[in-house]
């Protein structure tokens, strides 16, 4: 028996020496104690039988044996706590690695505060960070043993304990707070009856930015200075994780609000009217805006990268020479051009020329804003047509290019037109200079009054003036009533004038106005070219003219009934038919009504 049981003792020790995988070697430690133990009781019981025989055991045989059970025991102790330190150390280095590769600011304190909670054992676990604008001390996560957040309002920790690790970047660790005499007197460990405490700072580069706390409310001496050893080990690793995570986190604040105004500036590069475009010191486009690709290319076609011979081909050598003078000697250099584009024709482009302060030295980058002022050389070229037969003030308020059709357009419109009665006679008493010079006061006179009422002088024929009112150049509802008083300030001004003028002199107007449908365009050859109106409405007026008596106002019905409200009027048999039996009626302005009630218009007072 004795020899099976010393047999099967060297099989376990064998075991243990090459130990299968799924043994742990605490637990072969723990058994061959057993066996050994086991062999001992045997050794006792089997003691008498033995002497009996007249053999007897060896001497300090039961001794011995007592003692390897009692070392087998300790070391099975010592591997124990070897194993619980091993697990430690091995979740300290992978939880390090872990917390080390993220830099999301939560989630590595989430990860540092298990691992702490893992390698404590504590009850509960707090992270403490100074706030970096104003130092005070903020719980951005607490855990509780099962791992699970704890509220704001559990936030129950010894602000005295904390507030000593920071301020001194020294551990501390307590056993059984409420008998510790270094905290007696203290009524936040008091009164929260905290017994274990551990507490480490966090520190990164010598400043300390935080602590890590952890308590039991319960036990004492959960917390020994392994714990503290391992747990401020491990706060080196931790508060560098954490560091990085928060300055990562500003970084990404930083370069959001960097992201921001880079994205408005290109929004405001993008919106800027006129083309920006800015070259190296090679001619290279380093950047470009949409408003200058729509000029140079007549669509959105990436310039950037490209030299600025192939942009821009088709600049002369002036461009070139100014855009030298530029870096040369850092001058801010204007120029307008005539371009050729081959799928455009001809533009007019004005630039301006500047060099990159940036780059500190002559020669360097330029800058050019560009704007083609085709269209609008083309709507001053109207305008300038416009001005020969508007007044300025009318020409200035003209905003919309399509009143520019000219090409004959029918609308109604009011036509006034004046002879001077007597200019045959007239002229041949007169010396040509002085008729010159009489006749166009007469002219004047006439052309003033058409003005005022914002009407446009369509000709002079000699002694006669026409005037066209609600064309498209100046379009007017009321163009009717201001034929009238057009017409009736001649009159008025022209007794002005007789005060002045000899009575050898003086002449007087004929005077018609009718309102009715013409056709209104450019009239004459590719070479010259007039605007003007056709059609019977012309032709009515006119006949009216001719019907007038020296100093008489005439107007035909369509016109009376735009104006009865404001003039006197008379009717009247026509004098001269012409080829017109349909005109058999016509009226003489007799004077200006009374307004007895509302309020003065701008024509009336202009009137009056």
């Amino acid at each position: 028996m004795f020899d099976d049981f010393g047999d099967k003792l060297q099989g376990d020790t064998a075991r243990i020496k090459t130990g299968p995988e799924q043994t742990s070697a605490q637990e072969q430690i723990r058994q061959l104690s057993q066996r050994v133990g086991d062999l001992l009781e045997a050794l006792r019981n089997q003691r008498d039988i033995l002497r009996q025989r007249g053999m007897n055991l060896p001497p300090g045989a039961l001794d011995s044996l007592r003692a390897l059970r009692g070392h087998l025991d300790k070391l099975a102790g010592e591997l124990g706590s070897m194993l619980i330190e091993l697990g430690q150390l091995r979740a300290l280095a992978e939880t390090a690695a872990l917390i080390n590769s993220s830099l999301d600011p939560a989630e590595v304190l989430n990860q540092v505060m298990d691992t702490v909670i893992r390698l404590t054992g504590a009850e509960r676990g707090y992270i403490v960070l100074k706030n970096r604008d104003t130092g005070a001390l903020e719980i951005p996560v607490a855990r509780g043993l099962d791992r699970e957040q704890i509220g704001k309002g559990e936030f129950t920790v010894s602000s005295t304990v904390v507030n000593q690790v920071v301020s001194s970047g020294e551990p501390v660790l307590t056993d059984n707070a409420s008998s510790d005499e270094r905290y007696q007197g203290y009524q936040s460990i008091a009164g929260l009856q905290l017994r274990s405490i551990l507490a480490v700072p966090l520190k990164v580069r010598g400043d300390i930015i935080g602590a890590v706390y952890c308590d039991n409310r319960i036990m004492a001496g959960v917390f020994k200075q392994h714990e503290l050893n391992l747990l401020t080990a491990f706060a080196h690793q931790a508060a560098v994780a954490i560091e990085n995570a928060r300055l990562f986190d500003e970084l990404k604040v930083r370069l959001a609000a960097v992201t921001e105004a880079r994205d408005l500036m290109d929004n405001i590069f993008a919106s800027i009217t006129s083309g920006v475009i800015t070259l190296n010191r090679d001619n290279v486009v380093m950047l470009c805006n949409a408003a200058a690709e729509w000029i140079v290319c007549g669509k959105r076609e990436p310039l950037v990268g490209h030299t600025l011979d192939e942009v821009l081909p088709a600049l002369n050598g002036l461009f070139h020479e100014h855009l030298e003078r530029v870096r040369r000697q850092g001058t801010r250099e204007l120029l307008e051009l005539d371009v050729m584009l081959d799928d455009r024709g001809a533009r007019i482009w004005n630039l301006i020329m500047s060099p990159l302060r940036e780059t500190g030295v002559l020669g360097g980058g330029v800058v050019i804003v560009l704007d083609d002022l085709t269209e609008i050389r083309q709507r001053e070229a109207q305008l300038g047509l416009a001005s020969r037969y508007l007044p300025m003030a009318l020409v200035e308020n003209i905003r919309r290019v399509d009143v520019f059709d000219v090409g004959g357009q029918e609308r109604e419109i009011s036509v006034l037109h004046c002879d001077v009665r007597g200019f045959t006679s007239f002229s041949e008493q007169l010396d040509p200079a002085v008729l010159m010079e009489i006749i166009n006061r007469y002219m004047s006179l006439s052309s003033d009054a058409i003005n005022l009422y914002e009407g446009i002088v369509d000709k002079y024929m000699g002694d006669a003036v026409t005037g066209l009112f609600n064309t498209q150049f100046n379009p007017q509802e009321d163009h009717a009533l201001r034929a009238v008083r057009a017409a009736m300030s001649m009159m008025y001004d022209l007794l002005a004038l007789h005060e002045v003028l000899p009575e050898t002199q003086r002449v007087f107007y004929g005077i018609g106005v009718h309102t009715g449908m013409a056709v209104l365009g450019n009239i004459g050859s590719h070479d010259r070219k007039e605007f003007s109106a056709l059609g019977e409405a012309m032709d009515i007026g006119k006949l009216l003219q001719e019907n007038a008596l020296p100093g008489e106002v005439l107007i035909s019905p369509a016109t009376h009934v735009l104006v009865k409200d404001f003039y006197e009027c008379e009717p009247l048999q026509p004098r001269k038919v012409q080829g017109h039996p349909e005109f058999t009626l016509m009226y003489r302005v007799v004077k200006h009504k009374k307004r007895t009630t509302g309020t003065l218009t701008e024509l009336d007072a202009i009137q009056f």
